[in-house]
Formats: structure tokens, C-alpha cells, sequence
């Protein structure tokens, strides 16, 4: 058990009997009330965040978590098969738990599978990739009014808008969070 003043932003805590993550933490004087802290938690189990307050002496349960790097390696049938680069052991996951983050992955990349209570919960991506685009309209001449976007198919599916001089072949990098085109690779 600690504090609720010992909290910091990437632990993991028990919150209404379920392992979350902090993802925020302001500690609030308020005039002359008590100190309290105000925590975003996000439930690792549905994914859904929850603003919390806690007194400043309240004691919290922190959660085992083990963070492991592992390389992407392929996909197949039976799900996303995931390499460690010390034990070379091979760890494979299902659609269901890669969620949207499987539109990022590429042969090789580097993820962080963060684990609570021996049991793999999250994957974490870096925070922006580089994807080569597949599939892309030619912008024609004399569309050039104010940031013009056309949508382009990267190499892992997934489709974005990018500008009109973006064509088939360019590397572009996309942020992981947003989903967003950020500028040329």
C-alpha cells in the first residue's frame, strides 16, 4: 500500500478492484481545505479512463507490472506472433487483444507488452511509425487551395489523409495515438 501523494504517472494501481493506469496526476491545495490528488486512471481491463480523487494521506494498492519489449514478427492464422530479442522466445497474441494497434505493426518493429499479475494487458506502441503508402489518388493540377488532403493506403491497411504531392511508394510517418500524418519519413 502507498500513498496517494506517492502516485505517479505509469503506475499501476488497484481502483474499485480492478488494475488501472495512471495516466495524470495534479496534486490540489485548495485555499484552506485539505490537500488532495487528482488521478486519470485508465481501466486496463475495458480500456475506459476515470477521473479520481483521493486525500493526500489515502492509501492506494499498487499492482505488479512487468513491462517486456518484443519485436513484431508476423501474422498468420493464429494470431500476431511477437519475438523477445534476449530469450528469443515467441509470444503470439489474438485480433481481439491487438485491437487497433495492429494497424501500425510492421515486420521488426519494437512494442512494449505491459504485463499485470503475470497476465499480458496492454501493448504499446512507439509514439509515432513509419509506413510506406501503398495506394494513393494523383492530385490534379490546379487543386491547390488551402491544405488540400486525399486519402492514401499505407503498406499495413490502414488509410489516412495526407496531402495532394504524397505519392505511391513515399514513407510518410503517422502518429500512433491519433492516427494522423505528421509529414514525410
Amino acid at each position: 500500500m502507498a500513498n496517494a501523494n506517492d502516485l505517479r504517472k505509469g503506475m499501476c494501481i488497484r481502483y474499485n478492484g480492478n488494475p488501472a493506469i495512471v495516466l495524470e496526476v495534479m496534486h490540489r491545495t485548495p485555499g484552506n481545505l485539505r490537500a488532495f490528488v487528482q488521478v486519470i486512471v485508465r481501466y486496463i481491463g475495458t480500456g475506459k479512463s476515470a477521473d479520481v480523487r483521493f486525500g493526500s494521506t489515502d492509501k492506494v494498492e499498487s499492482v505488479d507490472v512487468q513491462r517486456t519489449a518484443l519485436d513484431f514478427s508476423y501474422k498468420d492464422q493464429q494470431g500476431y506472433h511477437f519475438m523477445d530479442p534476449e530469450t528469443f522466445e515467441t509470444v503470439t497474441f489474438d485480433d481481439a487483444f491487438m485491437g487497433s494497434t495492429k494497424e501500425y505493426l510492421t515486420e521488426n518493429q519494437k512494442v512494449e507488452i505491459l504485463y499485470v499479475e503475470g497476465k499480458a494487458a496492454t501493448i504499446e506502441l512507439p509514439s509515432t511509425v513509419i509506413l510506406t503508402v501503398t495506394e494513393s489518388a494523383e492530385g490534379v493540377r490546379g487543386d491547390s487551395a488551402n491544405n488540400v488532403q486525399k486519402p492514401a493506403t499505407l503498406e499495413t491497411g490502414k488509410i489516412v489523409t495526407v496531402p495532394l504531392f504524397i505519392k505511391e511508394g513515399e514513407k510518410v510517418k503517422i502518429n500512433t495515438t491519433t492516427g494522423e500524418y505528421l509529414g514525410r519519413a
